[in-house]
């Protein structure tokens, strides 16, 4: 098939997609989604758009072609994306990269340009960056999960782990929680949420604390009975060298953090518990409620749909 039949497959199917995905995304107020998802085996992209940015990755080299004749493929196809949802190249931003279990990448800075702008999710705004970073700020697959914990945090300590840029910290605090722990490894994402508390005006530092800390470590050492509603979105795998334990492996580490949450909750207090592991079991029998709910599916945005592999439970402490 030449490149111009290839180029005219895409641009039907993008078409298609986005009419679709448009009507939803306007009906729901949203202006952050995923478009494309893979859809066509010879155009290994994911696009997500970012209020008329795109955001594009490019996974693997699938479709078997050399350096040069890969050049104007990928021209090709970023002029079918400029035509069909009438964004301009400049304001398209392509990654190239491997897939990697869990997200690893969200902690690897790969450029230095500085480029942040708003977007608005739920009424709120979040600072994001599609050029410094392999991930860009904010996952628009949680987008629910996030609808959740503001719809459950009123006057609740809240605890967010692996916290990332802070989203759920923001969601918690913009649903009345009475207090906002963000937890994570790395000092450059938590003054990320910061900015992120701050930009919805959440800067009260009596109620919003900020803890650089190997969340495995930190589990430890948490008394009993301190919070109500705790999040938690490890990656799969990590071997930071700030890390204190060796690694951290999520299918053999879960049941420990978990516990080791639920020790940390008041009684009846409530978990969400993700991971992106394709391969990942939950051992339930060795957690220690027995009120374990599969949101997977109930958590799962419109732009995902059929094509998520994500697992979400919400798991709560018995009374």
């Amino acid at each position: 098939m030449s490149l111009q039949n290839k180029s005219e497959m895409f641009g039907n199917r993008l078409s298609k997609v986005y009419r679709h995905l448009q009507k939803q995304a306007k009906r729901q107020g949203i202006s952050c989604y995923r478009i494309y998802d893979h859809d066509i085996p010879e155009y290994p992209f994911s696009i997500d758009l970012y209020e008329g940015r795109l955001y594009v990755a490019e996974y693997g080299r699938r479709h078997n072609l050399g350096d040069e004749a890969h050049g104007e493929w990928q021209d090709a196809a970023l002029q079918v994306m400029e035509d069909i949802l009438k964004i301009p190249q400049d304001k398209i931003f392509v990654r190239q990269r491997r897939r990697k279990p869990g997200r690893l990448g969200q902690y690897q800075k790969i450029k230095e340009e500085g480029d942040f702008f708003t977007v608005g999710e739920g009424g709120l705004r979040f600072k994001v960056n599609l050029t410094d970073y392999l991930d860009t700020g904010l996952f628009l697959d949680h987008r629910i999960t996030r609808h959740m914990v503001r719809a459950e945090a009123k006057d609740r300590k809240v605890l967010n782990l692996f916290a990332y840029t802070g989203s759920f910290s923001v969601y918690a605090a913009a649903g009345g929680a009475a207090s906002v722990t963000t937890v994570d490894l790395s000092n450059t994402y938590l003054a990320w949420a910061e900015d992120n508390m701050r930009l919805n005006g959440f800067s009260d530092n009596q109620k919003y604390s900020y803890v650089q800390a190997d969340v495995k470590q930190y589990l430890q050492d948490l008394k009993a009975d301190q919070f109500d509603l705790v999040v938690m979105d490890p990656p799969t795998f990590s071997n930071s060298k700030r890390m204190k334990d060796d690694f951290l492996d999520i299918q053999r580490d879960h049941v420990e953090l978990i516990n080791h949450v639920l020790y940390a909750m008041r009684a009846g207090g409530i978990l969400y518990f993700s991971t992106n592991y394709s391969k990942f079991v939950l051992d339930r029998e060795m957690i220690e409620t027995k009120i374990i709910q599969d949101i997977s599916k109930a958590s799962t945005p419109f732009d995902f749909q059929g094509k998520l592999k994500r697992y979400c439970w919400r798991i709560m402490k018995d009374q």
